[in-house]
Parts: C-alpha cells; sequence; structure tokens
C-alpha cells in the first residue's frame, strides 16, 4: 500500500511553498524543521488557501526561528491577525524563544524531544518528526482520518472512532520515506479522498478500500450532531480623540488574548460603563462566529477634540493605529466605523 501510494505521491505531489517536493527530496534536499513546524501550527484548523500568503509573508519577515524568537510581540500578533485562534501564535512566540533559548536554535530531532516544546501536541510533533526528520511517526489530521475510515469502512461516527482510526493509520506506516508518505496520505485525502464527490476511480488504495466496495465512500466518516452554537451579545465603543484613536490591549489569556481591540462590554467579562463620556452614537451591528459560539456586537462611536483619560485603554495616535493588525471581529467593527471619522 504504501509502495502504490508514494508512486502516485512522487506523481502528483501538491506544490506548496513550504514543502520539499519528492523530486527534490531524492535529489538529497531536506525539509527545514522551522518552516514544517511553522506551517503546521498555521493549518490547523485552516485551509491550505488560507495559510499560503501568511506563511510566505512570515518567513520572509522572520526567515529563521530565531528571527521569529526576536520578534516583538505585537509585530507577530499583527501578522497573524485573520488566521484565528490566536493563542496559536502565543505559543509560536513561546515556542521559538524556547528552541533558541534552550536548543540553540535547532529544533529537537524527535517525536518525542518535540513534545516537550511549549504549543507542540501529538498530531504537530508527529509531523515535525516525520517529515522534517523522517521519523515513522503517524501523522492523523482529518484527511488522513476520513481516508481511513473510508479505506476500513469505520462506521463508528466522529468524534468517537477517532482512536480506532489513529491505530489503523499506525498500522500502514512504513519505515521508508515516513515523511514522503505522511504527506501523501494528506494530499490524497485532500485531492481524492475528499469530504464530498471522492474521485474512487483515480485512487491509488480504490482495489483495498472496503468503503468503496459498499459503495458508502462518500458516507464516511460520520459524524455525530452538532450542538447548535450559542449567541452572546454586547457591544464595542470606537472613539476618536484628537488625532488618535482609543483601543486597549487585551488580557494575555482568554479570547483574543494579547491583542489590541476597542473596549467591549457584555460578551468578554470585561463589564462596566463606557470607557469615556462622550456622545456616543449606535452605528450598527457586527456579527462574528468563534469556533463555541456566534457574537454579536453593537458597534457605539464617538469623536472628541480632546477628553478625560478614558476609565479603559489609552488612546494611540493615529499614525501607530494600524487597523490590519486588528483581529478579524476588530476589523468587522473598523470598517462599519472608518466611514464616519472619514467624513469629519
Amino acid at each position: 500500500m504504501s509502495a502504490a501510494l508514494l508512486a502516485w505521491y512522487d506523481r502528483a505531489a501538491r506544490v506548496m511553498p513550504w514543502r520539499v517536493g519528492p523530486a527534490e527530496r531524492a535529489a538529497g534536499e531536506r525539509p527545514d524543521p522551522y518552516r514544517v513546524w511553522l506551517s503546521e501550527v498555521m493549518l490547523q484548523q485552516t485551509t491550505v488557501a488560507a495559510v499560503r500568503d501568511y506563511f510566505r509573508r512570515f518567513t520572509a519577515r522572520w526567515p529563521t526561528v530565531a528571527d521569529l524568537a526576536a520578534a516583538e510581540d505585537a509585530e507577530v500578533m499583527g501578522e497573524w491577525a485573520g488566521l484565528g485562534y490566536y493563542a496559536r501564535a502565543r505559543n509560536l512566540l513561546k515556542c521559538a524563544r524556547v528552541v533558541v533559548a534552550d536548543h540553540g536554535g535547532v529544533f529537537p530531532g524527535s517525536r518525542d524531544g518535540l513534545l516537550t516544546l511549549p504549543g507542540i501536541g501529538p498530531y504537530t510533533a508527529s509531523a515535525i518528526a516525520a517529515i522534517a526528520y523522517d521519523e515513522p511517526a503517524t501523522v492523523v489530521d482529518g484527511n488522513v482520518e476520513r481516508v481511513m475510515a473510508r479505506y476500513f469502512a469505520v462506521e463508528t461516527p466522529m468524534p468517537t472512532a477517532k482512536p480506532d482510526l489513529v491505530a489503523l493509520a499506525e498500522r500502514l506506516t512504513p519505515a521508508q520515506r515516513p515523511g514522503d508518505y505522511a504527506q501523501a496520505v494528506m494530499d490524497l485525502g485532500a485531492t481524492i479522498c475528499t469530504p464530498r464527490n471522492p474521485a474512487c476511480g483515480i485512487c491509488p488504495w480504490m482495489a483495498g478500500c472496503a468503503a468503496r466496495q459498499k459503495g458508502i465512500a462518500a458516507e464516511l466518516p460520520r459524524k455525530l450532531p452538532k450542538a447548535a452554537k450559542p449567541i452572546r451579545q454586547g457591544r464595542l465603543w470606537i472613539a476618536r480623540v484628537g488625532d488618535g484613536f482609543l483601543l486597549e490591549r487585551r488580557p494575555e489569556r482568554g479570547l483574543l488574548g494579547g491583542m489590541w481591540g476597542f473596549p467591549g462590554d457584555g460578551w468578554d467579562g470585561a463589564g462596566g460603563p463606557a470607557p469615556l463620556d462622550a456622545d456616543w452614537q449606535d452605528i450598527g451591528e457586527v456579527r462574528h462566529t468563534f469556533t463555541h459560539f456566534h457574537l454579536y456586537l453593537r458597534v457605539e462611536t464617538a469623536s472628541l477634540e480632546s477628553g478625560p483619560d478614558p476609565l479603559r485603554g489609552q488612546i494611540l495616535p493615529r499614525a501607530a493605529f494600524r487597523p490590519g493588525d486588528l483581529p478579524t471581529v476588530m476589523r468587522k467593527a473598523w470598517d462599519l466605523a472608518s466611514a464616519r471619522f472619514a467624513s469629519r
């Protein structure tokens, strides 16, 4: 099975900016563990298409783990804005700094060693160990789970089936070319064994696929019904004071941790009154969906030539305020409000 899959991968491997392709690898080029790690962190719960440009910008600005470790937190969080799950960006910096401080700027060369680093869990450790170091570690993402569920016709719904699918994937992981094999299985799930309308007729594993033989490939993996996401509501206050804007840095822990944003109320535990005494105007609502809930926010704006010290946050000069560095929900609010400030 691995030979058939690797032969297909040698012909059909996706070209990605962080990948050393099979031809280059056969010629002796080795993957950079830093680039493998960075791409895997970015790809968690995000698509390849969404990550490509972020990865190129990150590696152009911080080409080595030492460069990233020396970066300012705010600059990294700003470049991350839009990828979501901001705890990943905070862990990215922690991990880079530990690699530089404790490992001489070199990522540990084994799965067990990689698991000692902050922010690196079993999946990411396996991916780096296999792809960068050719350790026969089993890499199981959503694509691999789908391939295993179909090949072995596992009808237990997700997420209950996860341990069984990992065990099945471990059975198939070869000792030869484990890094290419790991990427090949993920490519198979992403390009042929797709969630809808799998292209079974051109799959290198079609002959032994139990779900194909049963005619249920497109139905797998089965999933338990998802609970409806709750809705949270609140408001944001966006104030221009002189030539600056009122913003606050959110606490390191929690939602949007460590990032700049507009003061809010009711949805993030902050509570309290408006951050400034002003003639606040309600200009509408923005909506955003996080992993576990939907968020509806009323947006209020005010313009002051000068004002008292705010109860929350600080006035950033316009030159220091970069809306593109805000997390997505804050950018939505800014997009709603910015025209009002531009017209005054």
